[in-house]
Protein backbone atom coordinates (compact mmCIF):
# COMPACT_ATOMS: atom_id res chain seq x y z
CA UNK A 1 0.00 0.00 0.00
CA UNK A 2 1.26 3.51 -0.81
CA UNK A 3 1.08 6.70 0.88
CA UNK A 4 -1.08 9.74 -0.45
CA UNK A 5 -0.64 13.34 0.33
CA UNK A 6 -3.35 14.00 2.85
CA UNK A 7 -3.05 17.85 3.28
CA UNK A 8 -0.62 20.84 2.46
CA UNK A 9 0.13 23.29 5.36
CA UNK A 10 0.68 26.99 4.65
CA UNK A 11 2.13 29.42 7.07
CA UNK A 12 0.37 32.82 6.86
CA UNK A 13 -0.22 36.06 8.26
CA UNK A 14 -4.17 35.70 7.41
CA UNK A 15 -5.48 32.28 7.97
CA UNK A 16 -9.43 34.21 7.28
CA UNK A 17 -8.22 35.93 3.83
CA UNK A 18 -6.21 33.45 3.00
CA UNK A 19 -8.72 30.32 3.24
CA UNK A 20 -11.76 33.07 1.21
CA UNK A 21 -9.07 33.16 -1.79
CA UNK A 22 -8.34 29.38 -1.70
CA UNK A 23 -11.81 28.17 -1.54
CA UNK A 24 -12.40 30.29 -4.09
CA UNK A 25 -9.86 29.37 -6.65
CA UNK A 26 -10.27 25.60 -5.99
CA UNK A 27 -14.15 25.61 -5.16
CA UNK A 28 -13.52 24.20 -1.38
CA UNK A 29 -14.95 25.26 1.75
CA UNK A 30 -13.95 25.22 5.45
CA UNK A 31 -13.76 22.20 7.20
CA UNK A 32 -12.24 23.30 10.46
CA UNK A 33 -11.21 26.02 12.54
CA UNK A 34 -8.59 25.13 15.46
CA UNK A 35 -7.91 27.46 18.67
CA UNK A 36 -4.49 28.39 17.53
CA UNK A 37 -6.32 30.46 14.62
CA UNK A 38 -5.47 27.64 11.84
CA UNK A 39 -8.20 26.82 8.92
CA UNK A 40 -8.59 23.72 7.43
CA UNK A 41 -10.05 24.08 4.03
CA UNK A 42 -10.55 20.83 1.33
CA UNK A 43 -13.31 19.82 -0.58
CA UNK A 44 -16.89 19.58 -0.44
CA UNK A 45 -17.17 15.49 0.11
CA UNK A 46 -14.91 16.90 3.25
CA UNK A 47 -11.77 14.57 4.78
CA UNK A 48 -10.57 11.70 3.52
CA UNK A 49 -10.89 12.05 -0.38
CA UNK A 50 -7.95 11.89 -3.19
CA UNK A 51 -7.77 15.78 -2.93
CA UNK A 52 -5.54 17.14 -0.17
CA UNK A 53 -6.84 19.66 2.31
CA UNK A 54 -5.45 23.04 2.74
CA UNK A 55 -4.61 23.99 6.50
CA UNK A 56 -3.30 27.98 6.58
CA UNK A 57 -1.53 28.10 9.56
CA UNK A 58 -1.03 31.37 11.34
CA UNK A 59 2.16 33.06 11.73
CA UNK A 60 3.49 36.23 12.20
CA UNK A 61 6.17 36.64 9.97
CA UNK A 62 6.36 33.30 7.84
CA UNK A 63 9.81 32.43 6.67
CA UNK A 64 11.38 35.12 3.90
CA UNK A 65 13.24 32.07 2.20
CA UNK A 66 11.98 30.45 -0.76
CA UNK A 67 10.06 28.03 -0.04
CA UNK A 68 10.19 24.50 -0.98
CA UNK A 69 7.16 23.88 -1.90
CA UNK A 70 4.35 25.64 -3.72
CA UNK A 71 0.95 24.77 -5.45
CA UNK A 72 0.11 23.85 -8.78
CA UNK A 73 -3.62 24.03 -10.00
CA UNK A 74 -5.17 23.20 -12.96
CA UNK A 75 -8.48 24.78 -14.68
CA UNK A 76 -11.22 21.87 -14.22
CA UNK A 77 -14.23 23.89 -16.45
CA UNK A 78 -12.53 26.47 -18.64
CA UNK A 79 -9.68 27.10 -20.78
CA UNK A 80 -6.36 28.78 -19.51
CA UNK A 81 -6.94 32.41 -20.28
CA UNK A 82 -10.38 32.13 -18.86
CA UNK A 83 -9.31 31.09 -15.34
CA UNK A 84 -5.85 33.03 -15.48
CA UNK A 85 -8.55 36.19 -15.71
CA UNK A 86 -10.80 34.80 -12.98
CA UNK A 87 -7.27 34.04 -10.40
CA UNK A 88 -6.37 37.74 -11.20
CA UNK A 89 -9.83 38.90 -10.45
CA UNK A 90 -9.92 37.01 -7.21
CA UNK A 91 -6.56 38.93 -5.75
CA UNK A 92 -3.96 36.70 -7.56
CA UNK A 93 -1.11 38.71 -9.37
CA UNK A 94 1.84 37.90 -11.41
CA UNK A 95 5.17 36.86 -10.16
CA UNK A 96 8.21 37.06 -11.58
CA UNK A 97 10.42 34.11 -10.64
CA UNK A 98 12.72 34.20 -13.71
CA UNK A 99 10.70 32.72 -16.32
CA UNK A 100 11.45 32.90 -19.96
CA UNK A 101 8.27 33.70 -21.33
CA UNK A 102 8.10 30.28 -23.17
CA UNK A 103 6.33 28.73 -20.42
CA UNK A 104 3.08 26.49 -20.81
CA UNK A 105 2.13 27.68 -17.32
CA UNK A 106 1.72 31.07 -15.27
CA UNK A 107 3.49 31.94 -12.34
CA UNK A 108 1.34 34.00 -9.90
CA UNK A 109 0.84 34.83 -6.45
CA UNK A 110 -1.76 34.18 -3.79
CA UNK A 111 -2.26 38.00 -1.37
CA UNK A 112 0.02 36.99 0.57
CA UNK A 113 2.75 36.42 -1.72
CA UNK A 114 3.03 32.75 -2.07
CA UNK A 115 3.88 31.46 -5.36
CA UNK A 116 1.31 28.77 -7.19
CA UNK A 117 1.46 27.98 -10.83
CA UNK A 118 -1.61 27.83 -13.30
CA UNK A 119 -1.23 24.80 -15.55
CA UNK A 120 -2.96 23.73 -19.13
CA UNK A 121 -5.10 21.10 -18.88
CA UNK A 122 -3.80 17.91 -18.37
CA UNK A 123 -4.61 14.59 -19.70
CA UNK A 124 -5.58 12.01 -17.98
CA UNK A 125 -3.48 9.17 -17.41
CA UNK A 126 -4.54 5.99 -19.45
Amino acid sequence: MACRISELVLSCRDPEALARFWCAVLDYVVLDREGDGSIEIGPREGFGGPQPTIILAPADEPEPAKPRLHIDVNATDRDQDAELERLLALGARRADVGQTGEESWHVLADPEGNEFCLLRARLKAL
